[in-house]
């Protein structure tokens, strides 16, 4: 039976030295950048403290468990086996993607992403030699969708390749299956690749249901490629750890054809704690966190709704990221810049994700219950006052 999992104080969070806890005085509250709040599970902490008492600090190997590691956790979590032949590593991510990327397009060729998005996304479009063709996800009412109409306008067009954030960052969204399946055999049609960024998929919420990209059918099989991680669930981005994963002969071609030096470029430690997190030992912490995070975006949604009326907020299906809409408030097309400097709150700014974050924040709510409620309060506060000085 899974246990919540508790965060640590703001005392003992402030002794870190990661970007979140350093880049701003401490009178602010962090919460913009995705790292989570919590002790690491336990099986991580025992591997990496094995691995600094053995002197194991050299260079990543070229055979490592991780990859049938990640290959048992996805059918575990997931229902889907990847061939760990298909799978090769790198330092993160993001370079996964534009490794890839590079391979599959052309300089100048146009790349769908689909904002709002996370916003290093145009970066590494750029870096790999494309375009970013902005698709952005059609709001329903109810929720985020795929363009799929637009993204099949933009193939027509000439774009040759798909960067999907599954799931989304920062809406929270998880594509459906029938959605990916749609998506792929547009790309199949029009001779395109779909590069899945998946680091979110462990924390996706019992009540929705994850497709990895590569599961949703063979179109999808022949044209994507997935990058996944440890390091969000588990909190491990400074270990420096991504797979890179392909399911068709092309695919796996492509990955085998990668300079040694992308592998060579991931972490050590970031190995051992990714298979660390990988672990069937790892499962009931990971729930626990699940446990930890429904209670927080619910919590959150309620603080919303009481203290700052007239912001909306759908609760995400997967990560801890919450996409709050302050249009209505009147605070401006980034309205984190007066919650930093009058709330002394840090969230991320919603036009980095695109136009359509304007008038939008985005919060970390991996964190405690207290630093929540603490957070909207100042928020609030702001709200009150200037209510009181129009008056």
């Amino acid at each position: 039976m899974a246990v919540a999992v508790t965060a640590l104080t703001l005392a003992e969070l402030r002794q870190r030295t990661s970007e979140k806890w350093r880049e701003y005085p401490e009178e602010v509250l962090p919460l913009f950048v995705a790292e989570t709040d919590f002790p690491l599970a336990p099986a991580i902490t025992h591997a990496l403290e094995r691995a600094v008492r053995d002197g194991d600090t050299g260079y990543v190997a070229s055979h490592t468990p991780l990859a049938s590691a990640y290959a048992a956790f996805a059918e575990r979590r997931f229902g889907w086996r990847p061939d760990p032949a298909g799978m090769r590593s790198t330092a993160d991510v993001s370079m996964g993607i534009v490794e890839i990327l590079r391979r599959v397009i052309a300089p100048g060729d146009g790349v769908i992403v689909n904002p709002p998005v996370y916003p290093p996304f145009f970066d590494l479009v750029d870096e790999a030699g494309g375009v970013p063709v902005r698709v952005p996800l059609r709001d329903t009412g109810e929720g985020w969708q795929l363009d799929l109409d637009g993204i099949a306008a933009a193939l027509q067009s000439g774009a040759r390749a798909v960067l999907l954030c599954n799931p989304h960052n920062p809406t929270g969204t998880v594509h459906s299956a029938e959605s990916l399946r749609a998506l792929a055999e547009l790309a199949a049609q029009y001779g395109a690749t779909v590069v899945s960024d998946e680091i979110h998929a462990p924390l996706t919420q019992p009540d929705a249901r994850f497709t990895p990209f590569l599961s949703a059918g063979t179109a999808a099989e022949q044209v994507g490629f997935a990058v996944v991680s440890a390091s969000k669930a588990f909190n491990l981005a400074g270990l420096k750890c991504a797979l890179m994963v392909g399911a068709s002969a092309q695919a796996q071609h492509v990955l085998r054809d990668l300079p040694v030096e992308v592998e060579w470029r991931t972490g050590q430690f970031g190995m051992l704690a990714a298979v660390a997190a990988f672990a069937p030992e790892s499962d009931e912490w990971l729930d626990g966190l699940l446990l930890t995070l429904d209670a927080n975006r619910r919590l959150l949604a309620d603080l919303l709704a009481v203290h700052l009326p007239g912001t909306r907020y759908r609760m995400p299906a997967a990560g801890y990221l919450a996409w709050i809409d302050f249009s209505d408030l009147g605070w401006g097309e980034n309205p984190s810049r007066r919650i930093l400097r009058d709330a002394k709150v840090a969230l991320h700014f919603g036009p980095a994700f695109g136009a359509e974050g304007a008038g939008h924040v985005r919060l970390n709510f991996g964190t405690s219950p207290e630093i929540i409620t603490q957070a909207v309060a100042r928020i609030a506060a702001l709200r009150t006052a200037h209510a009181e000085s129009t008056e």
